[in-house]
């Protein structure tokens, strides 16, 4: 599998591919925005669930954007 990117991420690959903090992907898995799997005591973000969230948060931008209002 080398040179192609992974199927999993960290939090914190996560958090450096989506330029936000640690504790945000924290927030985002606790609320089920983001999927997350336990692998012993280690939490992995499988790479389609990251790029679901991104979809859905452009969504949302795209909403705010066109005057459509969003979640509050």
């Amino acid at each position: 599998m080398s040179g192609q990117d992974p199927l999993l991420y960290t939090p914190e690959e996560v958090a450096v591919k989506a330029a936000v903090g640690r504790h945000r992907v924290f927030d985002w898995i606790a609320s089920g925005e983001l999927e997350s799997i336990k692998i012993g005591r280690s939490r992995r973000i499988p790479a389609d669930a990251l790029e679901d969230l991104i979809k859905r948060l452009r969504e949302q931008a795209r909403q705010v954007t066109a005057g459509g209002g969003g979640p509050a």
